[in-house]
């Protein structure tokens, strides 16, 4: 494996709606042999009820999911004080952060939400609005 792509909410729910953009950094991520993750607290959070049960599932089987283990927790957790940020709007941020954080670099995470996301993940991972 040569790194991780990480997607977030926005980046989950952009390959349930199968955009270009996702299908063309899964691509790229398949041709480069990265890992591709979410953490399944981004599951919740991108369950659109709108969408079929059986794409979003689709979808989901196509991604690596990485339980909030304890460890990524207290990691989080510690992202959260670093940047003087706490509760719940920046909870799940936090989690994806650790996440991508955990992960075999050169890790980059496709999100709605770059800037609380860079706060949170410092310079060792390139973040990207899609």
């Amino acid at each position: 494996m040569s790194g991780t792509l990480v997607l977030d909410c926005e980046g989950l729910s952009k390959l349930v709606r199968r955009t270009s953009e996702l299908t063309e950094w899964l691509a790229a991520a398949e041709a480069e042999d990265m890992r591709v993750v979410t953490s399944s607290v981004t599951l919740v959070e991108a369950r659109d009820p709108k969408t079929n049960q059986a794409r979003f599932d689709y979808a989901v089987s196509r991604v690596n999911i990485i339980p909030p283990t304890e460890t990524i927790a207290r990691h989080a957790s510690r992202l959260l004080a670093a940047a003087g940020l706490h509760g719940h709007k920046y909870a799940l941020d936090a989690i994806v952060a650790a996440t991508a954080l955990t992960s075999p670099a050169p890790v980059t995470v496709l999100t709605s939400d770059p800037e609380d996301l860079r706060v949170l993940c410092g310079v060792g991972v390139r973040v990207v609005k899609v």
